[in-house]
């Protein structure tokens, strides 16, 4: 057996490990007794269109045609749809052609470093970050290279990037709104980095990609998103339905290759080859429909937003330190203690649930998913209140 995979199969995620301790601790004392904050499982109802498409498909479909294999990269008329959002929401031409429906950002991202990275070239991933990006990277062959965003206000650090950046690098993550911080990487901060990407390019005279995973995109609190194709030609989207249309579960998303990509055609081979030799062809075809038929359908993101006032309002008020996030349904608080996993720990006293920033590439926070009920927040700030005073 592969002992690396043995390794990874035996030591699950923080965020994970935590969740089924959670499981767990409910089962044995109830659900309202446990405040987890662990994962970003939206607590918003899937909206009431994707219900409907997702019904009237079942019922009007012929089961055969419904449930039977779509082409590898995805049925045609649903890429076209996609694209056509695309042109419509961004001003970005898009080609379905570009396309590739995925099993949601996880296989979209694989699929993607598996298509880009050649052994042992260098993917940079602004820091903190999702922790997985490790996990994919390395499996692509590639190797990862962190670089600490700018404190306190967790914007890109543009000279780091630069100081980073070798003859080996391949690719940049960027995560905007960002899982853990809820921050938006700003348009002047984005149009800096294609510059410096361009020189980087012309300088070694090899292509630099910007992988853009957007998860989060439709989960802002009023600030504009960057679209990154309108600033930067090589560029691949990762993008998934999981959180805007809240179908974690569904496991739905797709890769998308502008046009501006040199290459793109080859680059969508790949992508497809990739795709082929992981195995993640044909993703779920209700879902690809589903989608298809929602593409303008947006999440209402009112519930998160009241959520992340009182939780940023009150824990502040309390004496946490944290930066109030633009997107996603993240709060990076500040560690009491320099050991965010020993404040953790302690947190579990008051049946708080809390994510330690060490496997998200920094040390000295935790993770608060606030995509929970604004009811468990309520319940929970006592417990807040409480842990924090252990620390006067």
């Amino acid at each position: 057996m592969n002992e690396k995979m043995i390794t990874l199969g035996k030591k699950r995620s923080v965020i994970r490990e935590l969740f089924e301790y959670g499981k767990k601790r409910k089962a044995l004392i109830g659900a309202e007794n446990v405040f987890d904050f662990s994962i970003g499982n939206p607590s918003v109802p899937t909206p009431q269109a994707v219900t409907d498409a997702m019904k009237r498909l079942i019922s009007e479909t012929e089961p055969v045609a419904l449930h039977g294999y779509t082409s590898a990269q995805g049925d045609f008329k649903v890429r076209r749809k996609i694209a056509e959002s695309i042109k419509r929401r961004f001003d970005v031409d898009a080609d379905p052609e570009l396309i590739y429906l995925t099993c949601g950002a996880a296989a979209s991202l694989t699929v993607t470093l598996k298509a880009l990275i050649n052994s042992g070239e260098e993917v940079i991933v602004p820091s903190p970050f999702f922790p997985e990006y490790k996990v994919f990277t390395e499996n692509a062959g590639g190797r990862l290279i962190s670089v600490p965003l700018r404190r306190p206000d967790f914007q890109l650090d543009i000279d780091a990037i630069k100081g980073a950046i070798t003859d080996k690098t391949r690719a940049i993550i960027i995560n905007s709104p960002n899982n853990p911080t809820g921050a938006i990487f700003s348009e002047e901060r984005i149009k800096q980095l294609a510059a410096v990407l361009e020189d980087k390019q012309k300088e070694y005279k090899n292509d630099i990609y910007i992988i853009s995973d957007e998860p989060y995109r439709e989960l802002t609190y009023g600030a504009d998103v960057p679209y990154i194709p309108k600033y930067y030609g090589n560029t691949v989207i990762c993008y998934s339905y999981s959180k805007s249309l809240s179908l974690p579960g569904e496991r739905i998303g797709y890769i998308f290759i502008p046009s501006t990509a040199n290459n793109s055609g080859e680059m969508y081979a790949a992508v497809c080859g990739a795709g082929r030799s992981l195995g993640f062809v044909c993703a779920p075809s209700l879902l690809q429909y589903t989608v298809g038929e929602c593409t303008e359908t947006t999440p209402n993101s009112e519930v998160y937003r009241k959520n992340r006032d009182l939780l940023y309002g009150s824990l502040t008020d309390y004496g946490y330190e944290a930066v109030p996030p633009d997107g996603a349904f993240y709060l990076f608080v500040k560690s009491p203690e320099p050991d965010a996993a020993a404040f953790c720990e302690r947190a579990k006293k008051y049946e708080l649930l809390l994510v330690p920033s060490d496997d998200f590439g920094c040390k000295g926070y935790v993770r608060i998913s606030y995509c929970v009920s604004t009811e468990q927040i309520k319940k929970s700030l006592p417990a807040f209140k409480a842990l924090i005073e252990e620390y006067k």
